[in-house]
Order: C-alpha cells, then structure tokens, then sequence
C-alpha cells in the first residue's frame, strides 16, 4: 500500500515490499542452457553451431540499427528498442551457451573479458584500472579526445601478443579488419588505418580530384564497350566516394542508409500521388513522376524546417529547475 503525502501507517500495519518480477540475466542463460538441452531443449537450438548463428546476429545489429534511425522522425519507435537489443543479446548469449557445452568459456568470462578490456583501454577514466579508480580535478568535457584515438589504438595493439608495436615482415597496418564487414565499412575501417599511416590525401580537394579521376575512368570503359573494366572502375569510383564520407567525420553505411531512407519515402510519395489519381505507375509519365518526386522533395524541407524551428523555440524557453 502507497502512503499519501502527511499519512502515516498504523500500528501493526504489515510494510508492503513491492516485488521486481522481471527476469534477470541468469534467468536469461538458465533458459539458453533449456533451449539447448538434449533431453528438454528445442530442436532448432540445439542444432546451431557458431557459424548458422552468424546470419541471424548481423540480422539482430541491423534490426537495432534500424529501431534507431526510424527514431530520428517518430521518438516513439524507441518503444522497440528493448525487444531489439534482447534479441542482439540473445546471440551473444547464444554464442556463449555453445562454448560452455564446448567447456572454452561461458557468459561470465564474456562479461570478464569485456570489462577488463575496457578498463584498460579508459585510463583517462579509471587510472588505477579498477572499477573504484576515478579521474580527479579533470571534467569529461575538459579531457583532450585529440589524444585520446592515438592511446586507444595503442592499447589495442599492446593487448594482442600477435600485433607488436613495430611491423616486421608479414604484419600489415590493415591486419583486423574483419572480412565480414559490410563492404562500405570495411572500405571505410582500411581507408582510415592506412591514412594513419601517411597513406591519405593532405585535403579533401584531393579526394575530390580522385572522384572525378575514378568517375572518368568508369565513362572512358563505357565508351569503350568493356564492361567488365567498367565494373572494376565503379569499385574503385565507390572506394574514393568512402574516403570522402570518412574526411567529413561520417559514416558511408548510415549515410547510405539514410539516403535509401529518403528514396524509398520519396518513391512512396509518387506511387501515392498516382494512385490518388486512378492510375498505375506504368500509365504515367517519367515527367509527372519527377514532378510528384520533387512535390515530395520540398515536403521533407519543409518538415525539416519546421524540425528545426520547434528546436530553436524549445532552446529559447526558461528551463524550470527539476529540483528546487
């Protein structure tokens, strides 16, 4: 029972304890241990293997990638956020539940291995690397982040016994990055560590100049009639498109995401437009699609400027002090 503001329980009155009925992470691994049992368990779990799972994990990250960005319009959708990261858990859970049956390591090495990690690569944090060290007479927003890339990546080298500070023969500054990427971020990942190295244009006028040189090369094979040098320049036309994308500080996958966003949103737009009018997309016009495709165009500057100037209101506003 709740009490009231100036009520007071009476003598002999039992305290009501509320009860967290939610499940916790060894119920979460006690159900993974069921599912994969060989008397109890499910027939599909149990036949996985680390490789089948692979699929369904990235499936996972890109579901939770998705919850995000969809959020950037309607913040309701966050309300699938949880769901989301439960299932991408799921399969960390999964992984781990395979080693244990293997007896190489269980979930709570996992969570050992990750926390040490990060204690070590956040001295700037915990400079004792202990849980209970902490940084003193420095703020976050006071700490150099311009140093801060330089000391973790070379943390990261000294925590593999196989990646030494100076390269001798058969090590590589691209060694890690992983083959199973996506294609534009592993092209991003390889771009970013040889230009670490020196290997880079000094300004972005130089990625620009080597766009227009790659796009060139595409129209020259084109007009050639090879097409398959042609594909080859095309690669080589998308690689220097990333290595702009990574001179402006973003990300080509959610650059890229956003932009197939905004033509999937557009597109509905003129298939919409045409339909309120009776009429399928194959009895119109290129011309009148790219009339409703620019209508939809100028409706997302819109909302965007709108966007904006609700954001320009609310920061005007008087903040009232959440605690008096």
């Amino acid at each position: 029972m709740r009490l009231e503001p100036g009520e007071s329980r009476e003598p002999g009155e039992e305290t009501a304890t509320p009860v967290d009925t939610r499940y916790t992470l060894d119920d979460l691994l006690t159900l993974m241990a069921v599912l994969r049992d060989p008397q109890y368990g499910c027939p599909w779990d149990s036949r996985q293997d680390y490789a089948s799972l692979v699929p369904h994990t990235l499936e996972e990250a890109y579901e939770v990638a998705d919850v995000i960005e969809r959020a950037a319009a309607d913040a309701s959708v966050l309300e699938e956020l949880p769901a989301e990261l439960g299932d991408l858990l799921f399969q960390s859970v999964f992984y781990a539940q395979i080693a244990s049956e293997q007896q190489r390591f269980d979930f709570h090495d996992v969570i050992h291995v990750l926390t040490e990690k990060m204690l070590h690569r956040h001295p700037h944090v915990f400079p004792d690397g202990t849980l209970a060290s902490r940084r003193e007479g420095i703020a976050t927003h006071e700490v150099d982040e311009g140093s801060l890339n330089a000391q973790w990546e070379s943390l990261k080298q000294q925590e593999s016994a196989d990646a030494p500070a100076s390269q001798t023969a058969g090590d590589s500054v691209l060694d890690g990055v992983p083959l199973g990427l996506p294609a534009l971020t592993r092209a991003a990942k390889l771009s970013k560590k040889a230009a670490r190295s020196g290997f880079d244009w000094p300004d972005t006028s130089g990625v620009l100049a080597k766009i227009r040189e790659e796009l060139g090369e595409v129209e020259e094979a084109l007009a050639e009639g090879d097409t398959a040098h042609a594909r080859e320049e095309v690669g080589d036309l998308l690689f220097a498109v990333v290595n702009l994308a990574r001179t402006l500080k973003a990300d080509p996958e959610q650059m890229l995401r956003a932009t197939n966003a905004r033509f999937e949103s557009r597109f509905r737009h003129v298939e919409a437009a045409i339909a309120g009018q009776g009429r399928t997309l194959d009895e119109a016009s290129l011309a009148e699609m790219d009339a409703h495709w620019d209508e939809a165009k100028r409706r997302e500057r819109a909302a965007e400027q709108a966007r904006q100037g609700e954001g320009a209101t609310s920061a005007a506003r008087p903040v009232t002090p959440l605690v008096r």
